[in-house]
Parts: structure tokens; C-alpha cells; sequence
């Protein structure tokens, strides 16, 4: 038989059941469009997770005391002997090799008073290279200076939501406002950044290290965050850090991780979680798999007479075989399609409604659908076809 009258062969099986056919493509198409829809969606939370990290800039290295795996300091309040990190050490990392800003990193929350306003956020305290170091730009006024060591003065920068809390639409610029027991003058206002995973980054209020430490009775810095010259391998430069620290403290007490770690492991974690949305979806493919094999099953039992007519005309047992794989590969292959199709209209739909809720259909998530559905149609297709192609001529006649 010939590949051209095998195939339309086929297609008249598949037209001559029309319901039957588009229930069985319907159970492929769901599950296509499952997986496509949850894996957009992962895909762009991917995305913009990734794209919120960024804003800062790729070539940030960051240095906390302890050597441990993940970003972060010792809890306030539990013993421990590992030696904080200092002033002197963030001076020291400023003169090494392809570092363009260090900035120390202080971090504490509390009541900021001012305009006879009083409002609860986190305040940071930082020295001039923050700006340099985190991307960050000033809408009004100044940053901090750069100043000498031990005569940081009682400045602060504020936020732009902090600025709109506290003054409203006023010019805060020369304002006095009051944290805890110290006093402070307002020199400048950032420009809005928004939120990254629910932080707030406009809610914040900025001051010297120096004073920052003597605000909150600390002894040592909470972290170090260091920018290097774009196109500098960071490893080479997180490297110099390890190595300028571990001199000055005797041994390494303390954890550096670049940027490209960071979105690394965080890359790697968001992907797995698209992945694990993908698999749910793919359920409903296996519910689609099944209603194959149970149609084919059903089309090989009516068809009888035919397979046993085919065979004794002189048909080969795989063509009998190719021709039931081939209706089982198109009825998925055309639910592949219309999942796709299903499936990317209500990712964009989704996107319309929610704005804020980004999606997005990389092409190999397609083709993969695609080869998934064709896939599944050809394993769920086997059964049913050696069944076919091993009936018995004379057995398959009488029986029609």
C-alpha cells in the first residue's frame, strides 16, 4: 500500500467518528493547554523575579561575617565568636583590583520622626558609593558625602514613599527629622524604585555607617556589597575579597557571593518550580493518553472485517500496524494544536486581566508541547495497533 492512500485511509477513519474523534483530540488538547498555560506562567515569574534582581546591576559582590552558605548575618542577640566585619575592612576592599564602590551595609528598623509626622520603617546606614554600587539615582537635593572617618555627619537621605509619609507634597530638603535619640538633616530625596518581592524599597530612610552603628549599639557591619568594572570575571574579583579579608582577620570568617551566584541558585530554584507546574498540568495529558488507547481499541474492534481485508488483499502487517499508529499520532498531534492554541489565548487573556501578573511562551515550551502530544499519541497508539496488525485474516472475515 502506498504511504498516500494509507494516510487518507486514516483520515476518513478519523473523519467517519467525528464526535468520537474531537472527544478523544479534546482530552489531549486540555492537558496541552494546561501545561502550556502553568509553564507561561511559571516562565514569566521567572522572568520577572529575575529582571527585579537585576535592577541593581550584575556586578555586585556581597560580603557577610561567618562562613556560611546563604546571604545573611548572625541574628542580633545570639552568642557567637566570629568577628564582625568593619569600616576598615570595606576600606581596605576599595583598593583592590577592578573594584569600582564599596558601600557598608547597616540595617535596622525604626520610628522616624519629622514634620510632626512619626512613621515606622527600615533605615540603612551606607556611606557616598551606595549610589555607585546598587544603581540607585537621587530625585532631589544629594546623596551622602563622602567624609572622613569619625566625622560622618548627622545626615539623611530619604525614600520617596518615606518623603511623601512624612512632608507630603513640602520640599523636606534642610528638614530636621528624629530616629530614636539622634537627630538628623534631610539632604536628599531618591527616585521612586517600587517594590521587589514585597519589599518596599521607597519605604527607607538612609544615613551614615558611622552613625548608624552608634544608632543601633552595633560593633560590627551586618554587610559589605562591592561593584566591580563591567566585562571582569566576578570570580576572579570575589577572589581578591576572600583573600584581602582572610589577611586581615587570620582566617576566613566570612561568606562572599557575587551577584551571578545569587541569580544562579535563584535561577535554578524558579526553574524547578516551572517545572513542578508543568508536571501537574501534564496530568490531564495522561487522562488525554488513556481516552487514545480506549478509542483505538474501540476503532480496531469495529474495524474488524476491514483489518481482515487488508490482510488478505495482500496488505502487510506493518502497514495494518502504521496505519493505526498514524490516526492515534494525528488525533494527538491535532489536540496538540488546538491546545496550543487554547492554551497560549488564555496565558495572554490571563495577562490582559492581571497585568501585574507577567507570562510568558518561550518557543521550545511549544515545540515541546507539540512533540509531547505526537508522543503521547504514538505510545498510546501501540496496543491497539499490534493488536491489529496480528489478527488472523480468516478470523477477522468471518467475523465482519
Amino acid at each position: 500500500m502506498r504511504i498516500g492512500d494509507g494516510l487518507l485511509l486514516a483520515l476518513r477513519a478519523i473523519t467517519a467518528h467525528r464526535l468520537r474523534s474531537f472527544l478523544t483530540l479534546l482530552g489531549i488538547a486540555v492537558g496541552i493547554a494546561a501545561v502550556i498555560l502553568l509553564t507561561s506562567i511559571g516562565e514569566g515569574i521567572h522572568r520577572f523575579v529575575l529582571a527585579e534582581f537585576t535592577q541593581f546591576g550584575t556586578n555586585v559582590i556581597g560580603i557577610v561575617p561567618g562562613k556560611v552558605k546563604t546571604s545573611g548575618a548572625p541574628p542580633s542577640g545570639i552568642p557567637t565568636s566570629v568577628r564582625p566585619l568593619t569600616l576598615e575592612d570595606m576600606r581596605a576592599l576599595e583598593h583592590l583590583p577592578h573594584v569600582t564602590a564599596v558601600t557598608p551595609v547597616v540595617w535596622g528598623n525604626s520610628e522616624v520622626g519629622g514634620n510632626g509626622r512619626l512613621r515606622r520603617t527600615t533605615v540603612y546606614g551606607v556611606n557616598a558609593a551606595m549610589l555607585k554600587v546598587f544603581s540607585i539615582k537621587v530625585k532631589s537635593g544629594q546623596f551622602l558625602p563622602n567624609e572622613e572617618s569619625g566625622n560622618a555627619r548627622a545626615f539623611i537621605v530619604l525614600g520617596a514613599k518615606l518623603k511623601t509619609e512624612l512632608f507630603g507634597s513640602d520640599n523636606p530638603l534642610g528638614a530636621r527629622v528624629r530616629i530614636g535619640s539622634m537627630q538628623f538633616r534631610v539632604i536628599g530625596v531618591l527616585e521612586a524604585k517600587g517594590q521587589i518581592l514585597g519589599i518596599d524599597l521607597d519605604d527607607t530612610a538612609y544615613i551614615p555607617a558611622e552613625r548608624a552603628l552608634e544608632l543601633y549599639n552595633r560593633d560590627g557591619l551586618m554587610e559589605i556589597h562591592a561593584s566591580h568594572e563591567e566585562g571582569v570575571a566576578p570570580a576572579g574579583v570575589s577572589e581578591a575579597i576572600r583573600i584581602a579579608l582572610k589577611a586581615r582577620h587570620g582566617r576566613e570568617d566570612f561568606t562572599v557571593t557575587t551577584q551571578e551566584d545569587m541569580l544562579r541558585t535563584l535561577s535554578k530554584i524558579l526553574d524547578i518550580l516551572t517545572m513542578a507546574v508543568g508536571a501537574l498540568g501534564s496530568i490531564s495529558l495522561l487522562v488525554g493518553g488513556v481516552g487514545i488507547v480506549t478509542i483505538m481499541t474501540i476503532a480496531v474492534t469495529e474495524r474488524t472485517g476491514e483489518i481482515g481485508l487488508l490482510v488478505a488483499l495482500g496488505a502487510q502487517r506493518k502497514t495494518i500496524l502504521g496505519i493505526f499508529l498514524g490516526e492515534a499520532v494525528a488525533l494527538s498531534a491535532v489536540g496538540g494544536i488546538f491546545g496550543l492554541i487554547l492554551g497560549i489565548g488564555l496565558a495572554q487573556l490571563i495577562h490582559l486581566v492581571v497585568p501585574a501578573l507577567p507570562v510568558h511562551t518561550p518557543p521550545l515550551f511549544v515545540i515541546l508541547a507539540e512533540t509531547i502530544a505526537a508522543s503521547i499519541g504514538l505510545l498510546a497508539g501501540v496496543l491497539p495497533a499490534r493488536r491489529a496488525a496480528g489478527l488472523d485474516a480468516v478470523e477477522a472475515l468471518r467475523a465482519e
